[in-house]
This record gives C-alpha cells, sequence and structure tokens, in this order.
C-alpha cells in the first residue's frame, strides 16, 4: 500500500470530487482561531511523538486480518510509517492559506482509498487510534488542564476536518463506481440491444393476440392465465427488465399500466358476458398495451446510450469500463492469489499512415489490428480501444511468462499480417507493447501505470518490441512522456 492510500501526501486525481466551499470555511476557521502557542505545541508534540503516532497507526491497522490485502509489513516500516508522519506534521502546521489544498489532499486520499477498496471503518479507526496518541502527549505536555482540553478540542478538530474530507470523496467515488460497475452489468447483459427490443416487443404482442383470442371465445378460461404480469413479456420485464433499467418515470409507468390491465381483466372480465363488454375491455387493454410498447420501446432507447462502452470503429470496449475490469481483477487476485497482466500495445508510425495513406487507412489498420487481437487472444480477456491508436489488454490469470509468451505472439501476428488497401497495395504494421503483472498491490491503476512506462521504452528503445515493466513505479496516468 503506497503513500497516497494511507493519510499521506499525494497528488490531485483527475477524477476527484470537486472541493466543498463549506468544509474549507470550517477548516479556515479552525486554523485561524487557534492562539499561537497552542499550534506551536502541537507541532511540536506532533515532531517528537511522530514515531508513536505511525507505530500505534500501523499495529491497530494490522490487527485487522482485512488490513492484509492493503499493508505490507515490510512497505509499512520502510515507507507508510514515515509517509504518516509527514502528513500529521502537514495537517498541524497548515495556515489558513493552505486550507484549499489541504482538502484537496485529503479528498484525493479518499479518492484513491475508494479506488482500492479500503474500508472506511479503517480509515475511521486509523483517526481514532492517531487521536488516542496525541490527546495522552498533550495531557503530560500541557500540565494545565484547561490548556490540555483545548489542545485536544484543536487536535481532535483538524483530524475530523480530515477526516470528513477523505469520507466525502469516498463516498462519491464509490458511488459513481457502482454505478459504473451496474452500467456494466446492464451492458453485458443485454449486447445486442436491437434484438432484445424486438424479442420483447414480440412476447407483449403475442400476449396481445393470445388475449384477443380468449376474449372471442365463447369460454375465455381462468382470467390469471390472461394477466399480463403472467405472460412471457410480463415475467421478463419483472425479473429482468426492472433489474437493468432501474427505476425510473418510464419503469414506474410500465408497473402501473400492468396493473391497470390485470385489475381490468380481474374486475370485468367474469361480469363481461356479452360481446359487447368484452370488445369494450379489449379495446382499454389495446390502449394501455400501446402505451406500454411506446414506453418500452424509450427505455431500450435509453439502453442504446450503453453503446458508449463499446468503441464505434473497432468494436472493442472503450476506456470508460476499464477500471470496473481492473477492479474485479484486482479482487480476484486478492482472493484467489490468481495474477493478472495488463498489455499496453501502440501501432508504430500511425501518424505517418495518415499523412502518407489517408484516414481512412488510419481506420482500416486501427480495425485490423482489433481483429488480430481479439484472433489471437482468449475467450476470458478483456480487448479495450484505450484510445488513439493505443489498445489495452487485460488477461486474467497469467503468470509472467504467460504474459510475455501472448505479447510476442501478438506483436508476430501483427507484423506476420499486413493490411490489404485499396489498389493492392500492402501496408507493413508493427507495434510496441508494454507488459505488466499485478504484483499484488490494491491499486489497478499502477499495473496501468507501469505498462504504460513499459511500453513507452518499447517505443524508445527502436518499436515493434515488448519491454516488461521493471524498476521504479513510473508517474501514474496523467503524467505521461510524449511519444514520437
Amino acid at each position: 500500500m503506497d503513500s497516497t492510500a494511507t493519510l499521506a501526501p499525494a497528488a490531485q486525481s483527475p477524477g476527484q470530487t470537486p472541493p466543498d466551499p463549506r468544509l474549507i470555511e470550517d477548516w479556515k476557521r479552525r486554523v485561524a482561531g487557534v492562539p499561537a502557542p497552542l499550534a506551536a505545541m502541537l507541532q511540536e508534540l506532533v515532531d517528537a511523538h511522530g514515531p508513536a503516532l505511525a507505530g500505534h497507526f500501523y499495529d491497530g491497522l494490522l490487527a485487522d486480518p482485512r488490513a492484509a490485502r492493503f499493508l505490507d509489513p515490510g512497505q509499512v516500516q520502510e515507507r507508510l510509517k514515515p509517509s504518516l508522519q509527514r502528513w500529521a506534521r502537514q495537517l498541524v502546521r497548515a495556515g489558513v492559506d493552505d486550507t484549499a489544498d489541504l482538502q484537496r489532499l485529503h479528498e484525493h486520499i479518499g479518492h484513491v482509498h475508494a479506488r482500492i477498496g479500503i474500508p472506511v471503518d479503517l480509515v475511521g479507526r486509523g483517526m481514532r487510534l492517531l487521536k488516542e496518541v496525541l490527546y495522552a502527549a498533550i495531557r503530560q505536555r500541557a500540565g494545565d488542564d484547561a490548556l490540555a482540553l483545548e489542545a485536544c478540542v484543536h487536535a481532535g478538530g483538524l483530524f475530523d476536518l480530515a477526516l470528513e474530507a477523505m469520507t466525502r470523496s469516498y463516498a462519491r467515488s464509490r458511488e459513481a463506481a457502482g454505478e459504473l460497475d451496474g452500467s456494466f452489468r446492464l451492458f453485458s447483459l443485454i449486447q445486442n440491444v436491437g434484438t432484445e427490443r424486438e424479442r420483447q416487443r414480440a412476447l407483449l404482442l403475442a400476449w396481445e393476440n393470445a388475449l384477443l383470442y380468449a376474449l372471442t371465445a365463447e369460454q375465455p378460461g381462468p382470467v390469471e392465465n390472461l394477466l399480463v404480469s403472467r405472460s412471457e413479456f410480463g415475467l421478463w420485464f419483472l425479473h429482468k427488465g426492472l433489474a437493468s433499467f432501474g427505476e425510473t418515470t418510464e419503469t414506474r409507468q410500465v408497473g402501473e399500466l400492468a396493473e391497470r390491465i390485470d385489475s381490468a381483466l380481474r374486475e370485468r372480465l367474469p361480469a363481461a358476458a356479452d360481446a359487447g363488454a368484452r370488445r369494450a375491455l379489449l379495446e382499454d387493454i389495446r390502449g394501455w398495451t400501446g402505451e406500454i410498447r411506446n414506453l418500452v420501446a424509450i427505455l431500450f432507447e435509453g439502453i442504446g446510450d450503453l453503446e458508449s462502452g463499446r468503441d464505434a470503429l473497432t468494436r472493442l470496449l472503450n476506456r470508460r469500463f476499464l477500471p470496473t475490469i481492473l477492479r474485479r481483477e484486482v479482487a480476484l487476485q486478492a482472493n484467489t492469489g490468481r495474477q493478472f497482466a495488463v498489455l499496453m500495445l501502440d501501432l508504430d508510425h500511425f501518424k505517418s499512415i495518415n499523412d502518407n495513406h489517408g484516414h481512412e487507412a488510419g481506420d482500416r489498420a486501427l480495425q485490423h489490428v482489433a481483429s488480430i487481437l481479439v484472433e489471437n487472444t482468449r475467450g476470458s480477456d478483456y480487448l479495450f480501444r484505450y484510445g488513439g491508436e493505443e489498445f489495452v489488454v487485460v488477461l486474467g490469470s497469467v503468470s509472467q511468462t504467460e504474459a510475455v509468451a501472448i505479447a510476442h505472439a501478438l506483436r508476430r501476428a501483427i507484423a506476420d499480417a499486413p493490411l490489404a488497401l485499396p489498389g493492392g497495395d500492402r501496408l507493413q504494421l508493427t507495434a510496441s507493447i508494454g507488459v505488466a503483472v499485478q504484483d499484488g498491490h490494491p491499486d489497478y491503476e499502477r499495473v496501468l501505470a507501469r505498462a504504460d512506462a513499459a511500453m513507452y521504452q518499447a517505443k524508445r528503445g527502436g518499436r515493434d518490441r515488448v519491454v516488461v515493466a521493471d524498476g521504479p513505479l513510473p508517474d501514474p496516468p496523467g503524467h505521461r512522456a510524449q511519444r514520437g
């Protein structure tokens, strides 16, 4: 677990929750209202008791079995304890002008905690443990009960503000991740929106025709067998449609109309002995069914928007669902020990393809490479067009040796399959590939950043090659070097 995930300074994340002006104002009032001697005393205590603060914090967290996934004892001793001490010093030394930056820092920490999946109660426990050590040090140092109380109130307020900022960002980030995961489940469930829409339209029509036949028969049969809620369409809507579409105005209206149809059948059909009464009942039901049909069409149009999860040109996944997949692979590795790997692939000299052969040729090249990736990977692998001429392959349950072998096979497959252009020309394609195997760290962005850095090294090293991520961690995504 690195410093960005353990209450330590970190750069702001691009997707971070916007700062809360009210919280910043509360922070300013807290910092501005503390007397200078009291602030100086807290700073001295944090400096003097920094090792005890860090030790109590991590000893308490490591006693929880859930923390084993996020905390490595070696990293705790070498990196995380010093990081925590730096964070504590920064917290008590911050002035009024530092409060906006201080909140952004803690919003980012909360975002990272959410991305990694640290249980929020562990973070709260850590804050409580820190306050225990600091309060004891304050009581020993202050000598005066009134001064000790004032110092404890101020220190507790600083820790509470930090925790509030982290928790706020944590909650929003987890919410967003949950919505994205739900979208991916729906995206996976209904891959062909058009086919599913036509199928449900046909089922609704089949129920309507069956009802028409029953109402024109001398004996329509048991009412319960005619209810729309008992039809194939009704059962689909109840068990899958509602789960897929969620709670919307349209789904509520469909439910109300279905209930109206069923109520009318139960109340009016037994009394509808003559043809006129049955015809009137049928006309009402047809009107309500037409409304259902229109509402379902609107719902499926909304699902059609999920096609934004698929790249329009290559039909591979786009980067929208990459965090969902990587979070799942990290969790699977933690639960089963099975490693996964990320391949970052970049087409070489792609700009010259567009410049010399036109953008249509560039599009054909991307589609060609996408088809090669599909043909040369396993059904359990995920393929993404990451952006521009970059692709990402997520390989599940692989060792580093297997991941490197797959990367080399992909590189050769691309090099051995020139693109046929209109007019008979053949365009030679090559790719540079970076390989990174997940090393047990819970932050999926690290493995992605390592694959990205390895791919950049492959391009710098001459292109058309595979490089395995090794050595120090690179800059995170968002600080990537320019590629030629």
